[in-house]
């Protein structure tokens, strides 16, 4: 923050598109007053993407963040009108099948918006017919209806925010072109334009697809890819005639036919009913943001290019298929609008750790736009967002995935899956590879089956241990649950239980804390104790300020003034490096360094006879760390298993990694010892009840909710969170992250289901894998703490069968922790 008072605060934001005046609206609500939003075409509509925008918003998807982004954006822009006219017409929006996959896909999205809160139903060809009489029925499976999700009129909502922001002192200036990012000592300071200066403490890029040009400006990467979207309205349709009030321009829901990467909405004026026709079928088709033409020089506006008709060609046959009136009509207008995409598809949020003040709200669709300008105020004036926002932090994408090229091709790649069926296990295609461990050539000498996380080639079973899946008696899956899974996961998990297994660990975060204040630093960052010898290894929590989970670290304390911490992403660094006082150097070691896990029973018989150091229980006790060599490699050990097993993590440089690969194999032979990848691995951490932060717990959830209340220490003295969870205790919590079990060992569910309590919708599945050494499938699950009681029957939907489970005591899997501690 600059000296200036919270309230005093002036803003400048770039852009007054949907997100923008949204964002304008929703700091001033908070009392920031002083807020100027400069936009480089003529207002109300600029010519960016918001003033071409067809307006869908369907809030449903896998993201649970994205639908409460879009739930507000549909709460906020219900209630906001100008002229009489609604911002919002809530006609509701329907999703057909034409193929048994979308079917599948549909029953999988009824669960998803049951899981987040948002009425739907499946409904049969006919009744959508009834819904949207000029579908053809017979080419029809089924759909999925939201009676609340509707069009949004951006410009109209644009126009009534910037008058709700008027009203409290914002000021919109039109015309006024950004040619520049005025900074001083690491800090924003101000904005330069064509028509002046204006001084600043905070700087808000909401410039859609012109994010890379201001980015550029101020020296920060903007992660984000314009492309062109084709969007086509046909002439007036006489079998609409009559239907509609062309002052709320449809009556029909939104309709969405995704088995061909298309979408319709209908338009109404006092010329007739059209139908707007939205195409993702055709190519990508590239904008290069530096060189799209201002307003003034724009055929039509910067955000509209010319329609390619070619490319729009096989989607309006497939218009005609499914809509048998649109045959005799035809396309009467048409252009490819410009709009964002990120390499995961995400928006792009936050503060910039290189230029404070500096605030991205990027690659934003009105379908999200006043949910993430909610959360930014929140952000900008509270300090934390009530939202948990990992999903779209700026530092969420590694440096690998930070090329112009990378970006190219994923953003290229989302744009073409924004609709596509997408597997929660599905990798990207390309490229790949991109990141591996020194032990990758070992990896593919054994069949390794990898998956994609991070940039990072990970091994999830490996073909070489298929024998041991010989004979092996497991429930028969579903073709859904059945994909990226082999039952060479279950004999993996079985080898890691009976005999010794290594897991390459290597993707995990590691950071190296050094300097004088480097325990004072990290005592006030983390909630666990950490002034303990050198030697110690503690599992510890980042907070925020209101005490929600940021993420989950295991600290290593290896020297008086030396650390070594695994975090979770690129947002713990950037945390910590935000709040790191003068003398403590934090670096990321990740890529110079790798780590193998040995785990298993048999661990301390192969890792014993290759050190001269004492790895038995009484001279390597649980959750310590020695610096010593295992042949010839010197390797930091720490004794800390994700799986419930006795073993360690073993760490050294990237250059030996294969080196201490290979002295493990081969020390391994006598006792067994397979290569095991992250599908075992996840079931058995499953099975010991241990936490993976992002998906079980997160900034909305505090750590007595999430069931690590353990690794809080009050008494230790000040750290950030601590006065959010006075009063807290496991005892008083409203709802508590459960451990289901499945009754029917032959059920399997994946995550992000709903829980049914009572018949009711009650929470949602975090965690699943089948846990093959308790013989039945895991669920973790945020429910009602009424409810989180052993014992306690509920139901999952999968499919949109009801499949009965059980609340389970937890741990499942060696409760007193005795085979870890031997």
């Amino acid at each position: 923050m600059s000296s200036a008072s919270a309230t005093d605060a002036r803003v400048v934001v770039i852009g007054a598109g949907i997100v923008g005046c949204s964002l304008a609206d929703e700091l001033t609500a908070r009392g920031w007053s002083d807020v100027t939003v400069l936009e480089q075409g003529p207002l109300p509509a600029p010519g960016g993407s918001t003033s071409h925008a067809p307006g869908l918003v369907f809030r449903t998807g896998p993201s649970k963040t994205m639908t409460e982004f879009a739930k507000y954006t549909v709460q906020k822009f219900g209630s906001l009108e100008v002229d009489g006219l609604p911002c919002f017409h809530p006609v509701g929006g329907l999703e057909i099948a034409t193929t048994e996959a979308r079917w599948a896909d549909l029953h999988r999205k009824a669960g998803l918006a049951a899981s987040w809160g948002v009425r739907g139903e499946l409904l049969t060809p006919q009744q959508c017919k009834r819904l949207w009489p000029l579908l053809d029925e017979d080419t029809i499976l089924g759909g999925f209806h939201t009676a609340e999700d509707g069009l949004a009129r951006a410009l109209l909502a644009c126009r009534a925010q910037m008058a709700r922001a008027e009203g409290r002192g914002a000021r919109f200036l039109e015309r006024h072109t950004v040619t520049g990012i005025e900074r001083e000592d690491g800090r924003v300071t101000g904005v330069f334009t064509d028509q002046g200066t204006f001084p600043a403490d905070h700087v808000v890029s909401a410039a859609g697809f012109w994010g890379p040009v201001i980015g550029a400006m101020a020296g920060v990467d903007v992660p984000l890819l314009p492309l062109a979207h084709q969007y086509a309205t046909t002439e007036p349709l006489p079998e609409l005639d009559g239907l509609n009030d062309p002052r709320t321009e449809a009556g029909r829901p939104m309709l969405r036919f995704q088995d061909r990467d298309l979408y319709f909405r209908e338009h109404t004026d006092a010329a007739g009913s059209r139908l707007g026709i939205g195409s993702y079928a055709h190519r990508p088709m590239p904008v290069d943001p530096f060189a799209v033409p201002a307003f003034d020089e724009a055929p039509v506006m910067p955000s509209s290019l010319p329609f390619t008709e070619e490319d729009f060609a096989p989607s309006w046959q497939d218009s005609v298929g499914l809509i048998p009136a649109l045959g005799a009509s035809r396309v009467a207008d048409g252009f490819n609008g410009v709009f964002s995409f990120t390499p995961d598809g995400m928006p792009v949020l936050g503060e910039s750790r290189d230029l404070r003040g500096f605030w991205l709200a990027e690659a934003v669709w009105v379908t999200h736009s006043a949910g993430v300008a909610k959360a930014l105020a929140e952000w900008m004036t509270d300090g934390r967002p009530s939202l948990d926002l990992h999903e779209c932090d700026l530092h969420r994408f590694e440096d690998a995935q930070r090329s112009p090229a990378y970006i190219e091709d994923r953003g290229a790649q989302s744009f073409v899956e924004v609709y596509d069926v997408i597997h929660p296990l599905q990798p990207i295609e390309a490229p790949r590879p991109l990141r591996v461990s020194p032990f990758h050539a070992r990896q593919q000498e054994l069949g390794a089956y990898f998956l994609e996380g991070g940039g990072w080639e990970r091994p999830h079973w490996y073909e070489a241990n298929a024998p041991l899946a010989d004979g092996l008696t497991l429930p028969e899956r579903d073709p859904w649950s059945a994909r990226y899974w082999s039952p060479i996961a279950a004999a993996e998990a079985a080898a890691t239980r009976e005999k010794v297994a290594l897991y390459d660990m290597t993707p995990l975060r590691r950071l190296e804390v050094t300097g004088p204040g480097a325990l004072g630093f990290l005592q006030r960052m983390t909630t666990n104790q950490l002034d303990k010898k050198p030697g110690a290894v503690t599992y510890t929590l980042l907070l925020d300020e209101a005490g929600g989970v940021r993420s989950d670290l295991t600290v290593a304390r290896l020297a008086p003034d030396r650390f070594q911490v695994g975090a979770n992403s690129g947002a713990d660094l950037d945390w910590l490096l935000r709040h790191a006082p003068a003398g403590v150097q934090i670096r990321d070691i990740t890529s110079g360094t790798c780590c193998i896990g040995v785990w298993g029973p048999l661990a301390r018989d192969l890792v014993q006879p290759l050190t001269r150091d004492d790895f038995s229980h009484q001279g390597f006790g649980f959750f310590k760390a020695k610096q010593t060599y295992l042949g010839h490699v010197p390797v930091t050990a720490m004794r800390l298993s994700y799986v419930g097993e006795l073993g360690w993590e073993l760490y050294t440089t990237a250059d030996l990694g294969l080196r201490l690969w290979d002295t493990l194999w081969e020390a391994g032979r006598e006792h067994g010892v397979i290569a095991a990848g992250r599908s075992a691995f996840n079931s058995l951490r499953l099975e010991k009840g241990y936490r993976s932060w992002g998906h079980d717990m997160t900034t909305e959830h505090n750590p007595y909710e999430a069931g690590v209340g353990f690794a809080v220490r009050p008494a230790k003295g000040e750290f950030i969170g601590r006065p959010a969870l006075e009063g807290l205790s496991e005892q008083n919590v409203r709802r508590k992250l459960t451990c289901l079990t499945l009754d029917d060992p032959a059920a399997v569910v994946l995550g992000k289901e709903p829980v049914f309590v009572d018949g009711a919708p009650a929470g949602y599945v975090t965690s699943a894998s089948y846990g093959y050494t308790i013989g039945r499938c895991i669920a973790y699950a945020w429910l009602p703490a009424s409810a989180a009681v052993p014992g306690t029957a509920v139901h999952l939907e999968y499919f949109g069968e009801k499949v009965p489970a059980t609340v389970a005591a937890e741990p499942l899997f060696d409760p007193k922790m005795t085979r870890i501690r031997r």
